[in-house]
């Protein structure tokens, strides 16, 4: 077991004028009485109630298959590709819905970015909604990834409150991987942040704007991928997981996601919302964000990603804007929405 990386990750923060300003969180709410134990982690206690909401006790905290076909094109294309809602389409049963920016490559090493935290209304119960960062190697049909960031699911936790969450997968979510640490995989280091708990407070309407900042990096010496959450690092997803992402990660996504039976052409569509529940175009104090965007590569260099692509699933419930305040001004990815409404029926 690595105790801490074997190299010191220095986060990339942006020295520009930034659109608005947001508060980072740093702690959690059960760690204001104190941390854990030296030699012991904070671990989320799940009950026979939270794990009989589910299909089957197999189907508890995990994801359905998912099909991402740019994937193939990026690897046809070496990189340079342009990506279009025709080359993203996912083929097969459609039940998640993102909105999204992907930066594509062969070598990224590492993402980051601070996250706008929310509690998205009306997420239903069988849904789920996310804001979260995805590194994906591989190709369509078993990609691997590593995902973090934070999500309301009521099917796990049993409430609607906003909790920071970890994923993975090496087979596209068709058998292997968890959220948190539902399965044995990710390995938590960290005695001061407890995966599943609930983040507060929350960003408002018009008002106090929260954030929290998430980072990913490869750790050179052992081949394992770190996570860190504020200024604490949780902990790694160890490299022999995986046989792409071992060496690196081909796409990065920054975004958010909502998961349901109803969505694409089944019909009504989900209420379930995105982000703040607000389009991306109300921009900063509305809107939910991502901002100090950036990726690591081959250079050992922390920037931001040279070519950038939005992408929607469903323009009309849910959207995304990459928008800066003037030229010089820190980008912000906004998305999100309402989901159902007058033009997603």
């Amino acid at each position: 077991m690595q105790m801490k990386p074997s190299v010191k990750f220095d986060a990339k923060k942006t020295t520009i004028p930034n659109n608005g300003t947001s508060k980072p969180i740093t702690s959690q709410i059960w760690s204001k009485s104190g941390n854990c134990p030296k030699g012991t982690i904070p671990v989320r206690r799940v009950s026979r109630e939270d794990i009989s909401r589910a299909s089957s006790p197999y189907h508890f905290g995990k994801k359905t298959h998912q099909r991402y076909s740019f994937l193939d094109k990026a690897l046809e294309h070496k990189g340079n590709f342009n990506l279009t809602a025709k080359k993203r389409n996912q083929g097969g049963p459609q039940t998640r819905s993102d909105a999204v920016i992907v930066a594509l490559g062969f070598n990224f090493l590492g993402a980051q970015s601070d996250i706008n935290v929310w509690n998205p209304p009306r997420v239903q119960a069988g849904d789920y909604s996310t804001a979260q960062i995805w590194l994906f190697a591989g190709i369509s049909d078993t990609f691997e990834s590593i995902e973090a960031g934070w999500m309301v699911n009521p099917g796990v936790f049993g409430d609607s409150r906003t909790r920071l969450f970890t994923y993975w997968t090496r087979d596209a979510y068709t058998k292997t991987g968890c959220i948190n640490l539902l399965c044995s995989g990710f390995v938590q280091t960290t005695t001061k942040f407890a995966l599943g708990a609930a983040i507060e407070p929350v960003s408002r309407i018009s008002g106090d704007q929260y954030s929290i900042f998430v980072s990913m990096f490869l750790d050179p010496n052992s081949g394992n991928w770190w996570l860190t959450c504020g200024n604490n690092v949780m902990g790694y997803w160890p490299g022999t997981l995986f046989s792409n992402l071992k060496h690196s990660a081909t796409a990065v996504q920054w975004g958010g996601e909502v998961n349901s039976d109803n969505v694409g052409t089944k019909k009504p569509h989900t209420k379930t919302s995105m982000g703040s529940g607000e389009w991306a175009s109300d921009f900063f104090g509305e809107a939910c964000f991502h901002t100090n965007v950036r990726i690591k590569d081959y250079s050992l260099q922390i920037k931001y990603p040279q070519y950038l692509s939005e992408y929607v699933d469903e323009y009309n419930c849910y959207s995304a804007k990459l928008h800066r305040d003037t030229y010089i001004s820190e980008p912000h990815f906004y998305f999100g929405g309402p989901g159902q409404n007058r033009l997603c029926p």
